[in-house]
Formats: structure tokens, sequence, C-alpha cells
């Protein structure tokens, strides 16, 4: 392979690569101007909804019935009467409860039952793991009238109070939750070295001290990922916040299908409001994404510390 020294500066030379050069062209399947118009029409694909649901929120419901896509006067009214109209404050309220505190659990619990399950053998731990697996294949639909019933007799025969409930809520979504975060950090900690644990067991360090001062600092980006799919999972769910809540204890998602249904069979709906209640709904989420930017693009894509 030949270089080529190119003068940019007095006293400065950068190497070229030809080879280099010409692998990154033969890799490339598209030419610029091709991948500018692709990622031209996706982000159009993408934004467009986005942008609809925006000026609708701020146009009348009379307007977004009638078709318009650009309002005539623009009004923030649909802001200020989805805190009446839709209940919205209690929702999001629990929905940042339920979800935030399943989030964290989940994330919590995770790192320690992957840290057992990669680095320790023992009897049954590829059990555990396929079932760990498997139980991502199972419908929530199949599970909604099982945890139902349990709960349910929890109350007749425990005198114990789970419908309805805030922690009741949360106790489902971590059985759904937890699996999947352990999941996520097992294929996590497989990617990081092993030879610092070595190290620090030589230096007379302990397991616990090895999972909180080494793989906990590490383990971040992964913590970060399992912990905001958890999240998710808690803020979207509509099957079961609606059949294990009561209008005290129901989420932001509960109560946006309540006000859409209520609303839907009356003389013109209220699009603007929906639409305003849909922004609010998933600003949180987008919020979350943008401040934990870096760890989520470190967790699904770098398999650990190389």
């Amino acid at each position: 392979m030949t270089t080529t020294a190119v003068s940019t500066a007095p006293g400065v030379a950068v190497v070229d690569r030809p080879g280099s050069r010409q692998q990154s062209q033969v890799t490339r399947l598209l030419p610029n101007w091709l991948i500018v118009v692709v990622i031209g029409v996706l982000a159009l694909f993408v934004l467009a909804p986005v942008v609809y649901i925006v000026l609708a929120s701020l146009n009348s419901d009379i307007s977004v019935a009638r078709g318009d896509f650009w309002p005539a006067v623009f009004t923030p009214d649909n802001y200020a009467n989805i805190w009446t109209n839709v209940g919205l404050a209690n929702g999001l309220m629990n929905s940042i409860l339920v979800a935030g505190s399943t989030a964290i659990v989940s994330a919590a619990l995770s790192i320690g039952t992957a840290y057992v399950l990669v680095r320790y053998q023992f009897f049954g731990r590829l059990t555990i793991m396929r079932g760990l697996l498997a139980l991502q294949s199972v419908p929530g639909t199949l599970l909604v009238l099982p945890v139902f019933v349990l709960f349910s007799s929890s109350a007749t025969y425990l005198g114990l109070q789970v419908i309805g409930t805030r922690w009741g809520l949360f106790i489902t979504y971590l059985t759904f939750a937890l699996p999947f975060s352990t999941w996520v950090m097992v294929t996590y900690l497989r990617g990081l070295p092993k030879e610092l644990e070595e190290a620090a067991r030589i230096d007379g360090a302990t397991s616990l001290g090895i999972l909180t001062k080494i793989i906990l600092p590490l383990s971040w980006p992964g913590i970060i990922v399992s912990g905001i799919f958890a999240f998710l999972l808690g803020w979207n769910d509509v099957l079961f916040a609606s059949v294990m809540t009561n209008p005290e204890s129901q989420t932001a998602a509960v109560a946006l299908q309540i006000f859409a249904t209520s609303t839907e069979g009356g003389a013109i709906p209220y699009y603007g409001q929906m639409m305003a209640s849909a922004l609010v709904c998933a600003a949180p989420v987008v919020f979350l994404y943008l401040f934990f930017q870096k760890y989520l693009v470190g967790g699904l894509t770098a398999g650990g510390v190389k």
C-alpha cells in the first residue's frame, strides 16, 4: 500500500491512504446525493405527523374537524383546557410515580441478577436465562385475566387490597420489566472484560466490592437502557392500567383513552385537546431520551469496554 504526504501548512504533513479511501468508497452503497434524498424522505415521513399534531393542538376543534392543516388563528386554549376536561394532572402524576419506580427498581435489581448469571456457574443457570428470554414471547393479553384473578384473590383471602392501587400496578409492571431488564444487562455484562475483576480480586476485593466499585460504574449505559425501556413499558401501557386502576390511580394513557371514548359520540370531537394531551404525555419521554442520549447510544451500540 502506498501513502502520499499532502502538505497542508508549513511543517505539517497529513498522510493520505488511498487504500482506506477506496475501501470507504467500495463499502458505501449509495452516492452522497442519494443518501441525502433518502434521509430527507425518511425525515419527512417521521416529522409530518408530529408537525400535524402540533398544528392541530394550536387550532380550534371546528377547523381540525373541517380538515384545515394550517390554523387560521393560533390559540393555546387547548393546553389550558386539558387539565380540567381530561384530568391529565392526576394521570401524569400516577404515570410518573408508577413508571419511574418500575424503572428504578428493575434497573437496580437487574444489575445484581445479571452479574450472578454471567459470572457464576450453578445448577439451573441456563434454565433461568432461557426462561427470561421465553417470557418476552408471552403476549400481555394472555396474562391480564390471570393477574387480575390473582390480585382479586389476595383481597378475598388475605385482606390485602391490590386492585385499584398504584403499588399493585407497580408490581404488575415489575413482573414484565424485570426479566427484560435482566436480559439486557446479561448481554451488556458479557462484553465487560474479566481481567478487571481478576485484578480486583488479587487486590483483595470482595464480590460485593467488585459489583459496586467496578461493574456498576462501567455498566451505566446498560442500566440506563434497561431503565428507560422499563419506564416506557409502564408509561405506554393501557391494557393492564385500565383493568388494575380506579379513577384515583389511573395513568395518563388511561385518562387519554377515556377522554377520547367519551367525546367520540359528540357533534364535534375535541380534536385539538386530544392532540395537546398527546403532546403533553409524549414530552416527558422525549426529554428523557434527550437527557440520557449519550448513555443510550453507548448502551445500545457498545457491548462493553474494549
